[in-house]
């Protein structure tokens, strides 16, 4: 028992982090009907120090679950739409001449925010999404041979429309990379929409955030995601993340596997959901749960299999059924 009593008492302690997490969970059921899980991957990404794709046909809440998020955070929150006419410097900045001074000065584009919203992603040419880059990557912004560094917290919630719909460009692979989850976002179940009809009669004339509270700071956020780099994994459950990850290498339905950024992001993400459920231990159900969210984005069918019909998530399942699960 005395042994027992001296683990308990190493442990970490989540009782804050949990408190906030059922509080953020109440605020956002005032506005969002259903879609618990994707509000959890949301609040993993948040702990994980990650940005997340939110891909869904138009009006099924992508937008309105970003903006929920960032009304129950007292962080800077900025929203960029994107469009085929959009620059890099309408992104990151610009400079401009003053008059006074005589000189060029750097004016800071809608990105320097700590929650940025970036509205219909996939809208933007490549020459846009390449502005995306460095500040998705390493926070920070270089214009000019000057760098500038982000404050922390900095996370982008991206939507997007499916590609096959018109007007939409396909991502560049190593901008997908740089998101730790896409989040696929299906229409909700009639129940659900029930619901949802019941609170636009309900709320009247009631603004639709008017009764959110905000719930996490700045500083909180950044306090919990080094918390959540001390969740303990051990070292054979490392080595499962690896397997699955070298399994997308090798694989004939697959044109391109998953980069080491994918093991890292599989890591983080384990521990900051090991962390929502309570626990601070990763178990392997919390890895295979979140292997499709962290893969769906960054491996590619090859042509043939594509032709085939074959779906991304059956490639995900067949690899997940060949490596062995650790006990």
């Amino acid at each position: 028992m005395e042994q027992q009593e001296h683990i308990f008492q190493s442990r970490i302690n989540l009782s804050e982090l949990n408190e906030k997490v059922k509080k953020i969970r109440s605020e956002i059921a005032k506005v969002i009907v259903g879609q618990d899980t994707t509000i959890d991957l949301l609040l993993t990404a948040i702990l994980a120090d990650g940005h997340v794709l939110l891909e869904g046909v138009p009006g099924v809440a992508k937008t309105l679950m970003a903006k929920t998020f960032a009304q129950i955070t007292s962080i800077q929150f900025s929203r960029i739409q994107f469009t085929p006419d959009l620059m890099p410097s309408d992104v990151i900045g610009t400079s401009v001449f003053n008059l006074k001074t005589s000189e060029f000065e750097f004016h800071k584009g809608p990105v320097f925010a700590n929650l940025v919203l970036i509205d219909e992603i996939n809208r933007a040419p490549a020459k846009t999404q390449a502005a995306l880059f460095e500040v998705m990557e390493e926070r920070q912004i270089t214009f000019a041979a000057t760098t500038y560094v982000l404050n922390p917290p900095f996370l982008v919630l991206a939507t997007q429309n499916p590609i096959e719909q018109e007007g939409t460009y396909r991502l560049p692979e190593a901008q997908l990379d740089r998101f730790l989850f896409k989040l696929q976002i299906n229409y909700p179940s009639v129940e659900e929409e029930i619901g949802i009809l019941a609170k636009a009669n309900e709320r009247k004339a009631q603004g639709q955030f008017d009764a959110l509270q905000p719930v996490l700071t700045g500083k909180e956020i950044t306090t919990y995601q080094k918390v959540i780099k001390e969740i303990h994994i051990q070292k054979h459950l490392l080595t499962y993340i690896a397997q699955i990850i070298a399994r997308t290498r090798n694989n004939h339905a697959l044109y391109l596997g998953a980069s080491p950024r994918a093991s890292l992001a599989l890591l983080n993400a384990s521990k900051a959901f090991a962390a929502l459920d309570g626990r601070d231990f990763v178990t392997p159900e919390d890895i295979k749960f979140l292997v499709p969210h962290v893969l769906r984005h960054r491996i590619m069918l090859t042509p043939e299999k594509e032709i085939e019909g074959i779906r991304l998530e059956d490639v995900i399942h067949q690899i997940l059924q060949a490596v062995e699960v650790p006990r």
